[in-house]
């Protein structure tokens, strides 16, 4: 069965809003970013929060909780009609932006983080690093990963920087499996805040 006049345009509608959409940061009241993520998903918007997982102790027991990667932010995948929508979610406080406006993040750099989180590598928050020397991961699970190499103790540490937040990730990762990004490709991306 064809297309009619009108779910073509209907559906080319939906298509343009679908590339209109970006990646933002939504920064929420302390320890609402469950409960954000959720209310998000209730009114039909794309969201993300990455969890790792973690050991918390008690005086008497010790349990493995889901912490937000990110404390206080939750991501959110809009297009500039949407963005009030989501502003509006109880436990939101703002978008992150500069001068008043919202910070798109690169797809890329939400894909590094789904890649880190949903493969359980262990990962530790490091200091905000907005250049350097920029690798890919070349095998393994995290192939495709891309960010700047660190070397601490003799191990190079991968660091993913989420630059709209300005902070960064770390994950291990042997020598082997890193090669270097050109350095013209690697300019080119930072200033479109890929990496």
């Amino acid at each position: 069965m064809g297309l009619t006049g009108r779910s073509c345009a209907q559906a080319n509608l939906l298509s343009e809003q679908h590339q209109m959409r970006t990646w933002y940061a939504l920064y929420t009241r302390p320890r609402s970013e469950k409960k954000v993520e959720q209310e998000l998903t209730r009114r039909g918007l794309r969201s993300y929060l990455p969890l790792r997982s973690q050991i918390r102790f008690w005086s008497d027991r010790k349990k493995k909780v889901k912490e937000p990667l990110f404390p206080s932010y939750v991501f959110v995948w809009v297009s500039p009609k949407e963005r009030l929508n989501s502003l509006q979610t109880p436990g939101v406080v703002r978008m992150v932006g500069f001068d008043g406006t919202p910070a798109a993040i690169p797809e890329s750099q939400i894909e590094a983080v789904r890649l880190i989180v949903q493969n359980d590598v262990p990962v530790q928050e490091h200091t905000y690093v907005p250049n350097g020397t920029l690798v890919e991961v070349a095998s393994g699970v995290l192939k495709g990963v891309r960010g700047f190499v660190m070397e601490q103790r003799k191990q190079n540490n991968v660091v993913v920087s989420i630059k709209a937040l300005k902070h960064s990730v770390a994950v291990t990762i042997p020598t082997s499996s890193l090669r270097c990004v050109d350095t013209s490709e690697a300019s080119k991306e930072y200033e479109k805040g890929v990496s």
